[in-house]
């Protein structure tokens, strides 16, 4: 099976890598292609034997299952462009939220996903949500189970959660990484740690608690009931979390959901749900 790759800038070079890391599927069938011919180039100085062509037509025509990891206002033109050689036995992978499979559907006549992979795929871990189109074969899902399998947990979901799904496992990474830096700013701030110091214990202290979770040792309501004793030291730091978050996560939510609604608006100008569109 020959993969194609239109897009590599970083979720379309960490989809790569993790792939070719994770021994789903060796250079030599990875065909490549980026606006700036250089990003892909650089994948190619780590793995030799990745082709990168010359354009997104070129991958479409070798290749049998194709990734677009493009934005989202940049779907429609390369699908119309690529159009021409995507058989009936070939499968399109989006890795965009807003445009959904239906949309893509509506404009091709080949088998039709969207992946959203997340940065913890890098270290073959984490999750990344599938939704398979109404065209995709039985053979495409079970080909795409089995290559994000080899790199993560994929959780098949529906359209309706599409952007929940993402917000936890695709923007999750971003968001704790944030509240984790300002929790090794305050320390630093309140106290007499050094910030490498400071970092390198939240680090290690992040990497034990998905090893307690992913052993199954604890939930994460056991874990706090564990660690959290009445009237202790993180009794009082609980105190002062549940007092100041406030909504602080419901606001975040609802910040991603409108941005989603606003681009999802704007893909709708693009892909008018018309099956006129194929002709």
């Amino acid at each position: 099976m020959k993969i194609g790759v239109i897009g590599t800038g970083n979720m379309g070079r960490i989809l790569i890598e993790a792939l070719i890391d994770g021994n789903a599927i060796s250079p030599s069938f990875m065909n490549v292609t980026n606006r700036t011919l250089s990003k892909a180039m650089n994948i190619k100085e780590v793995y030799n034997d990745i082709a990168v062509l010359s354009d997104a037509r070129s991958v479409a025509r070798v290749s049998d299952v194709l990734f677009l990891c493009i934005k989202p206002k940049d779907i429609h033109s390369v699908l119309m462009d690529i159009k021409p050689f995507l058989h009936s036995e070939k499968c399109v992978v989006s890795i965009t939220s807003p445009i959904s499979v239906n949309q893509i559907e509506s404009v091709v006549d080949c088998s039709v996903a969207r992946a959203i992979p997340s940065i913890t795929n890098r270290a073959l871990a984490g999750v990344s949500l599938l939704t398979f189109g109404n065209s995709c074969t039985g053979e495409w899902k079970d080909k795409l189970l089995q290559l994000f399998d080899a790199i993560s947990t994929p959780v098949s979901i529906n359209e309706d959660i599409t952007r929940v799904g993402s917000d936890i496992v695709s923007c999750g990474p971003a968001f704790f990484s944030y509240l984790t830096q300002r929790f090794i700013n305050a320390a630093v701030a309140e106290t007499k740690i050094d910030e490498a110091t400071a970092t390198t214990l939240a680090s290690e202290m992040l990497i034990g608690l998905g090893e307690l979770l992913r052993k199954g040792f604890y939930t994460l309501p056991t874990l706090q009931q564990k660690v959290c004793v009445k009237g202790g030291v993180t009794w009082e730091g609980i105190k002062v979390l549940d007092a100041e978050l406030g909504d602080v996560f419901e606001h975040l939510f609802q910040a991603t959901h409108t941005k989603f609604e606003e681009d999802v608006f704007e893909t709708q100008k693009q892909f008018p749900i018309n099956n006129s569109l194929k002709k």
